[in-house]
Parts: C-alpha cells; structure tokens; sequence
C-alpha cells in the first residue's frame, strides 16, 4: 500500500507561492522549495512533479486565493460599485506590498510565459477571466442605466483590464496611491452615463473618398 501523504497540499502550496512570487521561477530550485517547504526533494517529486509542475500548482492556488475570491465577493455588488470595489481593493493591496512582489500572474506573464506555450495559455486563459468579469459587470450597468453605453462592453473591459496590469507593474517602481487613483479616475469618467446621449458606440465609417483619391 501506498503510504498517506503527512502534509497538507494547501499549507506547503502556500509556502511555494510565496517563495515563487518572492524570487521568481528562473532563481528557485527544488531545493529552495524543499527547505521553503519543509519537504525532501523526493516528496516534492512524488506528490507534485518537477518545479514546473510545482509552479503550475503554485499559480493555480494563487489565482484561486486572489482573482477567484475576488470575483465571488464583488459579483454579488450592484455592477458599477463591483468594478469599483474591485480596483480599490486591488490599489490596497499593491500599496500594502512592502516588498513589491506586485502580482504573481503578472509575474508569470513577464518571466515564464514568453518562453512556454503552456504557461501562455495559463496566463491568457486568466487574464480572459479577469475581462469576462469586467464585461459581465458592464453589461448589466449598461442595462441598468448605471454605465454608460458610448462604448462596448467588450472594448471597456480590455481598456479595464489593460489599466489592470497597468497598476500591478507600476506598483513594483512606483508604489504611490495618487498615481494608481489617477488611472483610474478617467475610466470611471468613461463609465459614467451620459443621460443626453443613451446610444451604444458605434465605429465610424470609412471614408472611402480618401482611398479613391489617393490620400
């Protein structure tokens, strides 16, 4: 018979999280995790796979512990406060970060992500998460009256999304809470509805007197 594992998955996750988004994937060993983790290199190696799979496992848990919690807290909020709350929370957090981890997905996306298919279609598959979350709440603020319909669901959620990341990477250089509040302050001016005007956007059309005339 097997023998039962004698450590908790979630508990040593959590320890390899924290190294991983301390150090990075290139700098961490499997001997740095073994120590980090309280682990022999072969129990790593028996429950988890190698430090990739390790890695994996890592991301999973942390996108689980941070966007997934997220989402199921703010969701239940009317959709513009949802959008709202979600960003504050988010500036909290980057600002509370004394050692500017900044966010461990975006990390990933950084450092691991343009070198491994995989991991390219981990972090995309998050990151079209995090937008459908955006969409979802603006499509029920435009439907309610409290968004505004200028734009598209679709293109506010990715300009949404964009300033995102945005906040994450400017938060490891520069950690100041008016210049996060001050990316964010235009979006919102976007979002609100504009009562003179309820039409949704609509792209201009082309000109095509300027191609015939070789402008």
């Amino acid at each position: 018979m097997a023998r039962p594992r004698e450590f908790d998955d979630e508990k040593v996750l959590l320890l390899a999280v924290e190294h991983f988004w301390d150090h990075g994937y290139e700098a961490t060993s499997i001997r740095d995790l073994a120590q980090v983790m309280g682990l022999t290199t072969a129990s790593i190696y028996n429950a988890f796979g190698d430090k990739r799979t390790v890695y994996r496992k890592a991301l999973e848990f942390y996108v689980k512990q941070s966007f997934v919690d997220r989402v199921g807290r703010f969701e239940k909020k009317p959709p513009r406060e949802a959008i709202h709350a979600f960003f504050v929370e988010i500036i909290d957090r980057s600002l509370s970060d004394t050692r500017r981890k900044g966010c461990m997905l975006v990390n990933s996306a950084l450092e691991v992500a343009p070198h491994d298919e995989e991991f390219q279609r981990v972090v995309a598959d998050v990151l079209l998460q995090v937008e459908a979350f955006f969409r979802r709440c603006l499509q029920a603020g435009q439907e309610d009256g409290t968004i505004s319909r200028y734009q598209t669901a679709t293109d506010m959620a990715r300009t949404l999304l964009c300033t995102l990341l945005g906040i994450r990477v400017l938060a490891r250089t520069r950690p100041e809470r008016d210049l996060m509040e001050g990316l964010i302050k235009p979006i919102f001016a976007l979002l609100e509805p504009d009562v003179k005007d309820d039409k949704p956007y609509a792209a201009p059309k082309k000109d095509m007197s300027d191609e015939k005339s070789g402008a």
